[in-house]
C-alpha cells in the first residue's frame, strides 16, 4: 500500500544500497565487545595520574609556545620556531587563557589577561577569517573576561579593568562589515582596517555563517550594543531561509544570491558546528527560535544522514548519498547529541568513530566507508579534539568507564606518536605516523581541555566548570561561557527561583512545576516527533536554563518565539503580496518548563532599515506543511522555492505585562 502523509514523498531510507553495510556492522561489533577498548578498566588512582599527566602535557606545550614562538600566533614544535597564522596577535596565548584559568593557574592566567590588555590592537592591516577569528580571538577574550572579572569564580584579578571587553568590542566591530550582504550572511572574510575587499570572494560555508551567535550574543549583552546579536541571528535565518524541502542545508553559499554552490548536506566539514549553533544558543540564551530550528534540523539529518552508526552526505534537495565518507569533524556529534538528550544513537556513533581512531591511533581526515580505508588527500591528524569532546560528554552522562579507557588510549597515541621537542605535532599520514611542524592553538584551547576535565571528573571534579557557581556552555572552541544573569536574563521578567510573571492569575513564586520538570543540566529531553534513532522530540523545554527561571503559563509558540508562520494565498505573486494577501497558521498553545518573557522596549528587535543589511526575514510558504516539534504548523519549501529567501513577520518581543496567565498578548510591530 502506497505511504500516505507528509513524509510520503520522502525518498526511502537507502541502506540497502550500501555495499559497506556488513562492513560497519563489524566494525562497531568489535568496537562494542567488552574488553575491545582496553582489557582494564582506569581505576580512580590511575584517572589521577592520567589527568596530571594531561596537565603535564598542556604545559609542555604551552611553554614551549612562550618560549620559542610567543608573541606570534602559533608554534611549530618541531623546529622550535613561531609563525603568524591569523592576524599576529599571539593567537595561541589568548585561546589558551580559559583553560589556564580551568587548571586553576591564577599566576599564568593573571599574566596573560594583562599582557592582552596592555599589547593587542586589531586596528591593523590584516584581511582575516571572520569564522577564525571569532571563535578564537573574541571567544577567547571574552571567556577570559567574564573569569578575570568575576569573583565568584575564584580567579577574579584586581587590577582587571574590562580590557579584554573593551578589545573584544573593537574587533567585533571591525568584523561587522562581512554582515553587509543582500542575505545577511557574512562574507568568509574581512580586513581589519578597510573592511571587506572588493574582490573578496561571496561564496562562504555553512558553518562560517551559522558559528557566530555564542560570541556575538554575549558580546551584546556585555556591552548592551544589540547589533552584534542581531546581524549574527538575521545570518542564521538568512542560512536556514534557504533550507531545501528536506529541511537540510548545504555547504557553500553565495552571500548575495543566497544561491547554494556546494548543495553536499553533512554534518562534517562546513556545516558542523551551525548545527551546534543552534542549539547551544538555545541553551545559553534561551531563545526558542534556535531551539525550534534546531529539531527541524536535527530531525533532518536523523532521517536523511543517519546510517547507524554512521552518518553520510547526501544531495541536499534530493537526500541521495553523494559521499560515503567518515570526516573527523563528524565526531563532534555524539557530543552534541548528548546535549540536546539523545544518548544511545550517540553511544553508538560514538563506538565506530573511536573504531577507527583505534586502527590506525589517530583519525584521519577523512575515512571512506566503502573501502574501509583511509580517503586520499585526507590522511592526516591535525590534532582534533572533537572526539575527545564527545568521549567527555558521553562520560558526564554515563558515568560508564569504557569513555576513561578511551581517553587513556587517546592519550597514549598523542603521548607516543605526536609529541615533539617544544610541543605537539600535527600528524601528516595517520598510517606511518610522520610529524608535522605545526600546533594549531585548538590544541591548547580545545584537545586537552577536553581530555583533562574527563578525568578530573572521573577523579572527583575540583573545577570552575563542575563546581563553579554557573552552568557553561562551551563554545566550538572550547571557550567557557556562564549562564550568569547577565548573559542568560537579559530583558526578561519571569524572575530566578520560579514563576513570576507581571499581571499573572499566579502571583509570587512557585517552583513546584517548574522543578519537577527539570532534566540532566546539560540536556533537553525530546518526546514529540519520533527520530530515526528511535527517540522523541518534545515540546516541553527543559534546558539548563530550568534552574534559573519557572514556569509563565499562556503563550502560544509563535507568541514565544515573537513572529508568526504564514501561509501564502499566491506563491506565484509572492513579490506583491502583502499583510492583506497572507493568512496565518495556526499555532498550538503548549506549556512548557521554560519561557522567554521579554521587555517590550527592547533594542534587540530592532530592525535597520536597509533591507540589503541585515536581513532578518524568515521563510515561509504553501507546499509540503509539516508539524514542528512545540505543536506549530509550520509550512515547508515547494520544490522549486527550496532556495528562496523566507518571509518572517517581525514583531516585537513578548511581554506579560497587564495579561492574564492564560492570555499573553502579542503587540505587533507597526513600524
Amino acid at each position: 500500500m502506497p505511504a500516505s502523509g507528509p513524509n510520503a514523498m520522502r525518498p526511502a531510507r537507502r541502506c540497502q544500497s550500501f555495499p559497506f553495510v556488513s562492513l560497519l556492522a563489524a566494525l562497531l561489533a568489535a568496537a562494542l565487545l567488552p574488553g575491545a577498548v582496553v582489557a582494564d578498566g582506569v581505576t580512580p588512582s590511575e584517572a589521577r595520574r592520567l589527568r596530571d599527566e594531561v596537565k603535564d602535557m598542556f604545559y609542555h606545550a604551552f611553554d614551549g609556545y612562550m618560549q620559542h614562538a610567543f608573541p606570534l600566533d602559533e608554534l611549530r614544535p618541531l623546529s622550535c620556531q613561531g609563525e603568524d597564522s591569523l592576524g599576529g596577535y599571539a593567537l595561541t596565548l589568548i585561546d589558551s587563557m580559559d583553560t589556564l584559568a580551568l587548571l586553576g593557574d591564577k599566576e599564568r592566567f593573571g599574566a596573560a589577561v594583562e599582557w592582552v590588555g596592555k599589547n593587542v590592537r586589531f586596528d591593523i592591516n590584516k584581511t582575516v577569517s571572520v569564522f577564525e577569528t571569532n571563535i578564537r580571538i573574541l571567544g577567547g577574550l571574552l571567556s577570559a573576561h567574564l573569569i578575570a572579572s568575576d569573583y565568584a569564580t575564584g580567579m577574579r584579578i584586581q587590577s582587571y579593568d574590562d580590557q579584554l571587553l573593551h578589545l573584544a568590542a573593537d574587533l567585533a566591530e571591525r568584523l561587522l562589515p562581512a554582515f553587509d550582504t543582500p542575505t545577511g550572511i557574512p562574507f568568509g572574510s574581512v580586513n581589519l582596517l578597510y573592511g571587506v575587499d572588493e574582490n573578496e570572494s561571496k561564496i562562504t560555508s555553512t558553518a562560517g555563517g551559522g558559528t557566530l551567535t555564542l560570541e556575538f550574543g554575549v558580546l551584546s549583552r556585555l556591552t548592551n550594543k544589540s547589533v552584534f546579536e542581531r546581524v549574527t541571528k538575521n545570518s542564521v535565518r538568512g542560512i536556514w531561509a534557504r533550507r531545501s524541502k528536506l529541511n537540510l542545508v548545504g555547504a557553500h553559499i553565495n552571500v548575495f544570491t543566497g544561491e547554494w554552490t556546494q548543495k553536499d548536506a553533512g554534518i562534517g566539514t562546513s556545516i558542523d558546528s551551525f548545527y551546534e549553533y543552534l542549539l547551544k544558543a538555545y541553551l545559553l540564551f534561551g531563545d526558542e527560535e534556535y531551539l525550534y530550528i534546531f529539531q527541524e534540523a536535527y530531525k533532518a539529518v536523523m532521517h536523511y544522514l543517519h546510517h547507524d552508526p554512521w552518518y553520510v552526505e547526501v544531495n541536499m534537495n534530493s537526500g541521495a548519498t553523494v559521499w560515503p565518507l567518515f570526516n573527523s569533524l563528524q565526531a563532534f556529534w555524539p557530543g552534541l547529541q548528548v546535549l540536546a538528550g539523545d544518548v544511545d544513537p550517540a553511544i553508538r556513533t560514538h563506538a565506530a568513530f573511536f573504531s577507527v581512531w583505534k586502527k590506525y591511533g589517530f583519525t584521519p581526515e577523512g575515512f571512506n566507508l566503502a573501502t574501509s580505508t583511509v580517503q586520499n588527500g585526507q590522511r592526516s591528524y591535525p590534532l582534533r579534539p572533537e572526539l575527545i569532546e564527545s568521549t567527555y560528554w558521553l562520560f558526564k552522562a554515563t558515568r560508564d568507564h569504557r569513555y576513561l579507557d578511551v581517553g587513556r588510549d587517546i592519550l597514549a597515541s598523542l603521548q607516543y606518536g605526536a609529541k615533539c621537542p617544544c610541543g605537539y605535532c600535527h600528524i601528516s599520514d595517520v598510517e606511518t605516523h610522520q610529524k608535522d611542524d605545526h600546533m594549531e592553538s585548538f590544541f591548547l584551547a580545545e584537545t586537552v581541555k577536553y581530555l583533562w576535565l574527563l578525568f578530573d571528573l572521573a577523579v572527583g571534579p575540583d573545577n570552575i566548570v563542575e563546581n563553579g557557581p554557573y552552568k557553561y556552555i562551551f563554545s566550538t572552541e572550547g571557550h567557557l561561557f556562564p549562564a550568569t544573569p547577565e548573559v542568560a536574563l537579559l530583558d526578561e521578567h519571569c524572575l530566578y527561583a520560579g514563576a513570576f510573571c507581571n499581571g499573572s492569575a499566579v502571583h509570587g513564586y512557585g517552583t513546584s512545576d517548574s522543578s519537577s520538570k527539570h532534566q540532566n543540566a546539560n540536556s533537553i529531553s525530546f518526546d514529540d516527533s519520533q527520530t530515526s534513532s528511535g527517540q522523541y522530540l518534545s515540546n516541553i523545554l527543559s534546558t539548563t536554563r530550568g534552574y534559573i527561571k519557572g514556569v509563565c503559563p499562556g503563550l502560544t509558540h509563535a507568541q514565544k518565539l515573537g513572529i508568526s508562520y504564514f501561509i501564502e494565498q499566491k506563491p506565484e505573486s509572492r513579490e506583491n503580496a502583502d499583510e492583506s494577501q497572507v493568512i496565518e497558521s495556526s499555532v498550538h498553545a503548549q506549556s512548557t518548563s521554560v519561557i522567554l518573557i521579554s521587555n517590550p522596549v527592547t533594542s534587540q528587535t530592532e530592525e535597520p532599515a536597509s533591507s540589503s543589511q541585515y536581513n532578518a526575514d524568515v521563510v515561509a510558504t504553501s507546499d509540503s506543511v509539516g508539524t514542528d516539534a512545540a505543536g506549530a504548523s509550520f509550512q515547508g519549501y515547494p520544490e522549486e522555492h527550496s532556495e528562496e529567501t523566507e518571509i518572517v513577520s517581525e514583531q516585537t518581543e513578548n511581554n506579560c505585562e497587564n495579561t492574564t496567565s492564560q492570555d499573553c498578548q502579542l503587540k505587533e510591530d507597526t513600524s
